[in-house]
């Protein structure tokens, strides 16, 4: 999720468990730690500028269960170590505070479809529940307001009845989109099923900022298809529009270790293209249709086999020159296909994240 959603996370659940007349020092030392799991990428980029791993190791070693844990129990133990008054006149308390803040942020990072990768050094693919955007205001809202009236509040009732309320409202929104997800997916195994696609791999996502339109995505032996819902508009049928891959390219070059990590990042929800002579892998869970978020040049043709190069990054359009007004179009017609009805392709817009 977004920074801002990771601090007041972290904020409310640091204040809700401390001590009422910590409020302030909980709510400030709850941001700082919400947000502490994601500076591992200056950890990483001091040591590689390979976009592959930049992207699959950014949420690893520092969203692990196993290691947030430890580094609360640290950081706390330091504290009381060396004598800070609050966390030595409440130790359970602040411990519970500060290991709270730090796990609940992979956790709210694994219900975006980026991937977690939640039981590093164990090596499962990433977790990927996809059921929020990264960026979603009904989420953070309440958050936010009981984070500012818990600073003002202080000590008193008032501020653990909010931080309360705010902690249940975004948890709440949280198992609204597990359950729309699931409408959503019974719609479209019911459709791809019908397509003679019943056992494709596949997966769903929010498009952005909303969870009442749904883009989903099957793979197919050729390659992929694509299909949006409205949980307000629609009632027939999912209509999907079918995209190629070049899966003969992708399969040849799966030893590459670039292709071979792409694969088991995004499971393999990836399209393969050839543009001049390079081997162009694109992430289709997060992106624009046809131009994705995280698309990556890794190989070459050789003499009719692929020969793996340093891994190179290409921009979508979108954040070329006037990609800013195409962007601007496509969430337009995001807004408008929420809440009408449309039989004709999906809408090709950014989703993910």
């Amino acid at each position: 999720m977004d920074s801002l959603s990771q601090i007041v996370l972290g904020g409310a659940v640091a204040a809700a468990i401390a001590p009422a007349g910590h409020r302030r020092a909980a709510l400030l030392a709850g941001a700082a730690l919400g947000t502490l799991p994601d500076l591992d990428g200056l950890l990483v980029v001091a040591f590689t500028r390979d976009p592959v791993s930049l992207m699959t190791v950014h949420r690893s070693f520092s969203h692990s269960l196993f290691v947030l844990p430890l580094l609360g129990t640290l950081i706390w133990w330091l504290y009381r170590r060396f004598g800070h008054g609050r966390v030595t006149a409440a130790p359970a308390r602040w411990w519970w505070a500060m290991v709270l803040a730090l796990v609940t942020h992979p956790l709210l990072d694994a219900f975006t479809v980026y991937g977690t990768q939640l039981w590093w050094p164990l090596m499962p693919p990433p977790t990927m529940w996809s059921s929020v955007f990264i960026i979603d205001p009904l989420y953070t809202v309440w958050l936010g307001l009981a984070c500012a009236v818990a600073w003002f509040a202080r000590a008193r009732p008032l501020a653990q009845r909010v931080l309360v309320a705010g902690l249940a409202l975004s948890c709440g929104y949280l198992g609204w989109s597990l359950l729309a997800k699931g409408m959503v997916e019974r719609e479209a195994d019911r459709s791809l099923a019908a397509m003679g696609l019943g056992d494709a791999p596949r997966f769903s996502v929010p498009m952005p900022f909303n969870t009442l339109l749904w883009r989903v995505v099957a793979m197919t032996p050729q390659g992929y298809v694509v299909g949006d819902r409205s949980l307000w508009a629609d009632h027939g049928p999912m209509h999907f529009s079918g995209h190629p891959s070049n899966v003969q390219a992708l399969r040849q070059a799966a030893p590459i270790p670039a292709v071979a990590r792409l694969q088991w990042f995004n499971r393999g929800f990836m399209r393969a293209q050839v543009v001049e002579g390079e081997l162009v892998l694109s992430d289709l869970r997060m992106g624009l249709e046809p131009d994705y978020n995280f698309s990556f040049a890794v190989a070459r043709e050789d003499g009719g086999s692929w020969r793996a190069i340093p891994p190179r990054q290409l921009r979508p359009v979108y954040r070329e020159a006037g990609g800013r007004a195409l962007l601007k179009q496509r969430l337009a017609r995001v807004w408008r296909r929420i809440w009408n009805d449309d039989d004709e392709a999906p809408v090709e817009v950014m989703a993910g994240g």
